[in-house]
């Protein structure tokens, strides 16, 4: 595509400042200039529609599930539509790569209820290199970068079993850390309440923490607990920050359960109070109530050692059974955050078995309410049948907690967003409409400059993209224009793949991928890779396009910006 010229739009910047108008001049996949409005006399293609819409940069969604759905569907509409040009992928401790042959195995059968597993297709890669690679030379529609996940390393070092890794143990997912991290990955994801990585214990995670801090990268922990033990889950992540001198981004910050109604003035407070103290923490959340996950998920960890075959085995034996039945029922399973598992609260998302289709949209209890057996024996029942693969919803979050927690300095959005299934969450078509129209339009939480800023330049600069999440000369075209009039979500948990309203326009390093509110099919996405040497994320090879050089009247129009 030859030069755009953006005419007299709003721009909002990313900083969290106020907006003003310009004219922005878009070459080479990065923004050329940004002169007063109506002051650039031409370009090969001009948008003129200044008067309703807002320019802003691309959104950058800080956590994630698109490790497969990139290569698979690479289109990827729910997470185009909106507004999202860069994704942080790996998370929750379970991905793809490093990898070798039989840890690639279980981690395909684990997370299917999270990327799904194509039968036929291609997982030839073995590192983060060879990965990110593959990113490329498929092409994707955003940008992605890649955290390495802890729980993987241990796969591949420890195997399924739980215990503690020796020192060899430990030794070995350090130097596996720091090839991939060499590689281009940015840091590195946990997934505490998820088989093996739960299993390690604070000592190991924070030797491989001190090799996430050698790169400048930063931790991004599913903590041991969002319900009973959700605070002291947290500070251990942030004693893990203060020892280590890793920076620690929270992800999906949530504090749920009946146990942390109310309760998030006290967790944001362990935060500033780290924060007081030189420790570099941020966070994410989704702008919903129910979380979402697989229904193997609340197994307790003990009965997932060893794998999912494992597993199976033991859902099948009668004592093992009965164990499983008082943990998850009376003694509160680690693997629902320790508290019992309400039924009620369970509503199945997603199945691999097809003949268990009838299943999706209904809670737990309710089914078995219609069989006229206990709960737990649909658990077991579905968890046999599919194989482990069943994802569900999880109502079980506070609007009060939510809402004071979107609001501290450090929060950015993340969509948590599981892909596959019948009826995913809608945070997988609404996370980034929903903080720009209900929350920030409609409820007044968050200025739109604000949630901008939370939904971009914030992002930006905890993944050290120098040249990402602003709108700046110079900078990387990944670019949103949206009607802050209009736009909201659409999704619902009813019909959740609806694409939301008022996002018009898409470019992903200066090409449409969103053109009046329509996919191109143009994949001009990259793998951002982090570079320690020079202390920045980039897309190595993006052309540096035609830099900035205003002439005086431009030059004061930017130093009256500026000012603002």
């Amino acid at each position: 595509m030859g030069n755009l010229l953006i005419r007299d739009i709003a721009v909002i910047d990313g900083t969290g400042g106020e907006r003003f108008r310009a004219d922005v001049v878009i070459d080479g996949g990065r923004i050329a200039e940004i002169a007063a409005p109506g002051t650039v006399a031409g370009a090969d293609r001009i948008l003129d529609e200044g008067e309703n819409l807002v320019l802003a940069p691309g959104f950058i969604d800080m956590h994630a599930h698109s490790d497969l759905h990139l290569l698979t569907d690479p289109g990827h509409f729910p997470k185009l539509s909106q507004g999202i040009t860069t994704e942080v992928i790996g998370q929750d401790g379970l991905s793809y790569a490093p990898i070798d042959d039989a840890a690639l195995a279980i981690v395909r059968r684990q997370i299917a209820g999270w990327n799904g597993n194509p039968a036929e297709f291609d997982f030839s890669w073995r590192t983060v290199a060879e990965y990110l690679d593959r990113l490329d030379t498929a092409g994707i529609t955003p940008n992605a970068a890649y955290l390495v996940p802890q729980g993987t390393l241990r796969l591949m070092t420890v195997g399924t079993e739980q215990r503690p890794a020796t020192t060899a143990e430990i030794q070995h997912m350090r130097l596996l850390l720091r090839q991939a991290l060499s590689e281009g990955a940015v840091g590195m994801s946990s997934g505490l309440t998820y088989t093996p990585g739960m299993y390690a214990d604070t000592s190991e995670l924070a030797a491989l923490c001190e090799v996430v801090a050698e790169f400048g990268g930063f931790y991004a922990p599913h903590t041991r607990s969002y319900g009973a033990g959700a605070l002291d889950a947290y500070a251990e992540m942030i004693d893990l920050s203060r020892r280590t001198g890793c920076a620690l981004h929270l992800t999906h910050a949530t504090m749920n359960f009946g146990e942390n109604r109310g309760r998030a003035p006290e967790f944001l407070a362990m935060i500033d109070a780290a924060l007081a103290d030189g420790c570099d923490i941020s966070l994410d959340t989704y702008p919903y109530l129910p979380g979402s996950t697989t229904l193997s998920a609340l197994l307790p960890s003990w009965a997932m050692s060893g794998g999912p075959d494992a597993a199976l085995a033991r859902i099948a034996d009668p004592e093992a059974r009965a164990r499983i039945i008082q943990d998850v029922n009376v003694n509160g399973s680690d693997g629902c955050h320790g508290v019992t598992v309400e039924w009620e609260t369970i509503q199945i998302s997603g199945v691999a078995n097809r003949d268990l289709g009838a299943f999706v949209g209904r809670t737990v209890a309710d089914i078995a309410a219609d069989q006229g057996r206990p709960p737990v024996e649909v658990f077991f029942e579905l968890l046999t049948r599919d194989q482990l693969a069943t994802t569900i919803l999880q109502h079980v979050g506070h609007e009060e907690n939510v809402r004071a927690i979107m609001r501290h300095p450090r929060h950015m959005g993340g969509s948590d967003a599981l892909l596959v299934g019948d009826r995913p969450h809608p945070r997988a078509w609404g996370t980034f409409p929903r903080y720009l129209g209900h929350y920030t339009r409609e409820l007044g939480v968050l200025t739109l400059e604000d949630c901008v800023h939370h939904l971009t330049g914030r992002p930006a600069a905890r993944l050290r993209l120098r040249d990402r999440g602003l709108i700046r000369p110079g900078y990387a075209a990944d670019l949103v224009l949206f009607d802050p009039a209009t736009v909201i979500d659409t999704a619902t948990f009813e019909q959740p793949k609806q694409q939301a309203r008022g996002i018009a326009y898409v470019l992903v390093n200066g090409e449409f991928a969103l053109d009046a509110g329509k996919p191109t099919g143009i994949r001009a996405g990259r793998a951002l890779r982090m570079d320690a040497a020079l202390g920045e994320t980039r897309a190595p090879g993006l052309g540096a396009g035609r830099r900035y050089c205003p002439s005086p009247p431009e030059r004061r129009f930017d130093d009256r910006r500026r000012r603002h």
